[in-house]
């Protein structure tokens, strides 16, 4: 269900940490996410889940920008991987990550999050490198920021 996720314009709509809204030329859509803010959560991110409804993710947060590589080891479902940079916007964009594959996937080296969504979603919706994140994970110089709201 595509429309769950895409969104009419955003104002007047305040940042919460359990969800993430992207724009892009596509317009606008909104996640509500899972937090995995640290080593015990990155690591069990998304494995053993059967299932995951289109307008619902996974936000893995890290301190500080880093290189990012994941993989989908004991990860059931396939996944679109979106790797953002410190200011907020898109770096890369991985779709339909292979279950139980071990392959890393790179995702950049200045990645301070990664949202994970069911697969085949960011290509249906059109996002990719450039697209804008708000969030408040990503602070008041963002290139779209919670406090521009």
């Amino acid at each position: 269900m595509l429309a769950a996720c895409l969104a009419g314009p955003l104002t007047a709509q305040t940042c919460d940490e359990a969800q993430v809204d992207l724009r892009g030329t596509f317009g606008t859509a909104r996640f509500s996410v899972e937090i995995a803010d640290d080593d015990a959560e990155r690591a069990q991110g998304l494995m053993f889940r059967e299932s995951l409804p289109s307008g619902q993710g996974m936000l893995f947060i890290y301190e500080s920008p880093r290189p990012a590589s994941f993989w989908m080891k004991n990860t059931l479902i396939p996944l679109d991987m979106i790797f953002v940079g410190a200011d907020g916007v898109v770096r890369n964009v991985h779709e339909n990550a292979v279950p139980g594959d071990l392959t890393p996937i790179r995702g950049g080296d200045d990645i301070l999050a990664v949202l994970e969504i069911r697969g085949g979603l960011a290509g249906a919706i059109g996002i990719e490198a450039g697209a804008e994140m708000r969030h408040p994970a990503f602070g008041d110089a963002a290139a779209w920021s919670c406090a521009a709201q």
